[in-house]
């Protein structure tokens, strides 16, 4: 499987690359058939009015594996989430996922910690605490980038 998330360390220094599945349009047959039962990293997102696509939910799944998380995040009947159900039910036909493939909860808590700490640096994160610096990068075979 090409779809997965690689790490080096240098001393306390822990370098993430992700390699994420191209983008795909959710549909519960689709994720059944193509979305793999194992542990990973999602990332949600919807097409506003304009074609844009909008990153809403990045997830980590390791109890259950990807399959069942993405499942159940893209089914406005399933997920629990409030403010999460509203975008499914507003954008019920144009919302799109993509994955990358990790089995260790530790990286994944590495990784959320990278991401909340860009996107919502004024709230505190915990990470692994095994690593003083975490760095990730993209390799994305649809071109979509959401970090710099």
């Amino acid at each position: 499987m090409k779809y997965l998330i690689s790490k080096e360390v240098d001393g306390k220094a822990a370098y993430y690359t992700i390699r994420w599945s191209p983008m795909a349009k959710a549909d519960k047959y689709s994720i059944l058939g193509s979305v793999p039962a194992m542990g990973g990293m999602a990332e949600l997102y919807y097409m506003d009015a304009k074609g844009k696509l909008c990153l809403y939910m990045i997830a980590r799944s390791y109890y259950g594996g990807l399959r069942a998380s993405l499942r159940t995040a893209t089914d406005p009947e399933t997920e629990k989430d409030e403010k999460r159900r509203a975008i499914l039910m507003e954008h019920e036909d144009k919302i799109y996922y993509r994955y990358s493939l990790l089995e260790s909860k530790d990286d994944m808590s590495d990784i959320m910690y990278f991401y909340l700490s860009t996107y919502l640096p004024h709230k505190r994160h915990k990470h692994s605490g095994r690593y003083d610096n975490i760095f990730v990068s993209e390799a994305d075979s649809g071109k979509l980038v959401t970090i710099d």
